[in-house]
């Protein structure tokens, strides 16, 4: 018997038919099955298989059914593939050696006629997001899908795909080759500050419902699914001379700097606050401008750490510990402005209606004049009190500005770095406090060329990945602990 049954999408009969040549050479290629949305010219020694979504969770049973072999090659998306050499050779060898249920690897794309090497990273227990770059190839153990589709009880539409592997994970079962084994075509040209705002484009509401579903009952089987009712609470314990702050970490940022603070000194409350801007030792005009600002302002704070050595989640500690930081700690970016003046008064009052540790808001994506670019508003109405806590694990962003309970800050710690600091801080606090949702934009966010995360190489885009995957690892294991003990008390 043949060791694996190919399974590949039609994009064109000259990709398909050249992809089909490529594997039929390969003694350890049995039956090669053309996934296609409908009734196609046949290609040399192939079968089809109608389908009009590779993702569904009735192609995955049809792959299932139609597999006889060892293992099951699938090409998860409809691009040209050219495998390097002796590449399916190392795909068997890795399986066999690991016992893995899914195998990846690096690969090489061409953008614009140029190869481009196209690294991956190594796929965690927390590595649940439904976004995770497998690579368009994956070799599968077809034992382990058969096990895996047996026991699907749902059927998905847009999820079943993303359902399979996450059963699939459950025991270390999924292995990256770090090597560059195939070359793909690649067809989305944007750069990662576009791609990144995908699952909140309101067109793909119900495919993120089907995932939001996948990712629950997932987390349901492995013991970390946290369900109301969250903490609540009680404001009174703590004396604070300011009701809240507005943090800006900052460094070297004189272009938006000054515009930020404004912001910020503009808010009309009916409480008194006070803005605290951590200058991270900026060697550009920025101090210049925040000590100008400073002559004019009493509630405006300017600190420069003396630590050199920290990033923005430990100038965020500067602000959180120290002794001027309101009972409420309340972002603003650098390089941001809030709606209008009501925004804080509007953070605020939700606090104190919700009862909650943290409140996260809404934002208008815009141009640096403010000009509303898309998707537009970023709403996050995903999050939901019944499974916000749970769905903030599959997706990597919980939305702006983002606000909380200082003695909670104080206690948690925020990790000195300068990304993901924030997601750290939503999923560790959603997993046992109440979070406050405020879905009507309060905040703009602008996408320029200075952006940290506007266009970044694949480099920086899997180290980003890879440490939120760790975070999502860190919590998922301390939720589970949590739930054992909690259960163990009743």
């Amino acid at each position: 018997m043949k060791k694996i049954t190919a399974f590949i999408p039609f994009t064109d009969e000259e990709a398909a038919s050249a992809l089909v040549e490529q594997l039929i050479q390969n003694e350890l290629i049995g039956k090669i099955f053309i996934l296609a949305p409908y009734k196609t010219k046949r290609i040399n020694k192939t079968e089809q298989i109608v389908t009009d979504n590779f993702q569904s969770s009735s192609t995955i049973k049809k792959i299932v059914e139609c597999s006889g072999s060892h293992y099951t090659l699938l090409i998860s998306k409809p691009v040209k593939i050219n495998f390097g050499q002796f590449a399916v050779e190392r795909f068997i060898q890795t399986a066999e050696n690991t016992n893995a249920g899914i195998i990846f690897s690096d690969y090489l794309e061409i953008k614009d006629g140029v190869f481009q090497p196209h690294p991956l990273i190594d796929y965690q227990y927390g590595s649940i997001r439904d976004d995770f770059d497998f690579g368009p190839v994956l070799l599968l153990n077809t034992s382990a899908l058969k096990k895996s589709a047996a026991h699907s009880k749902k059927n998905y539409t847009f999820a079943g795909l993303y359902n399979m592997r996450l059963k699939l994970s459950m025991n270390n079962s999924i292995q990256r080759i770090p090597e560059f084994l195939y070359t793909a075509e690649e067809t989305d040209l944007r750069n990662s500050g576009e791609k990144q705002f995908d699952y909140v484009d309101p067109k793909n509401r119900e495919v993120q419902i089907e995932m939001e579903n996948a990712a629950a009952e997932h987390l349901k089987r492995i013991g970390a699914f946290v369900k109301p009712p969250f903490q609540e609470i009680n404001f009174t314990g703590v004396k604070f001379e300011y009701e809240a702050s507005i943090i800006i970490p900052v460094r070297n940022r004189e272009t938006t700097i000054k515009d930020a603070v404004n912001s910020a000194l503009s808010q009309k409350t009916n409480f008194n606050y006070n803005v605290i801007v951590v200058d991270n030792h900026s060697t550009d005009s920025t101090t210049e401008i925040l000590l100008s600002l400073l002559e004019e302002n009493k509630n405006l704070i300017h600190i420069i750490p003396q630590r050199k050595d920290l990033f923005i989640g430990g100038c965020w500690n500067e602000a959180a510990h120290n002794s001027n930081c309101g009972r409420f700690a309340v972002q603003l970016d650098s390089d941001d402005l809030y709606k209008d003046e009501n925004t804080l008064q509007k953070i605020v009052d939700k606090f104190y209606s919700a009862k909650c540790a943290m409140v996260i808001g809404s934002y208008n994506l815009t141009d640096f004049e403010l000009n509303e670019i898309p998707p537009g508003l970023i709403d996050h109405k995903e999050w939901t009190d019944k499974n916000g806590p749970n769905n903030a694990l599959r997706i990597n962003g919980l939305g702006a500005p983002r606000a909380f309970y200082t003695p909670i800050l104080r206690k948690i710690k925020i990790p000195n770095v300068s990304y993901g600091e924030d997601y750290f801080l939503g999923i560790t606090i959603s997993g046992e406090y109440k979070i406050g949702r405020i879905y009507e934009p309060v905040y703009n966010c602008r996408r320029w060329e200075g952006n940290t995360d506007a266009a970044l190489d694949i480099q920086k885009v899997n180290a980003n990945n890879s440490y939120k995957d760790r975070l999502r690892t860190f919590e998922i294991l301390r939720r589970q602990k949590f739930i054992r003990k909690t259960f163990a008390k009743k």
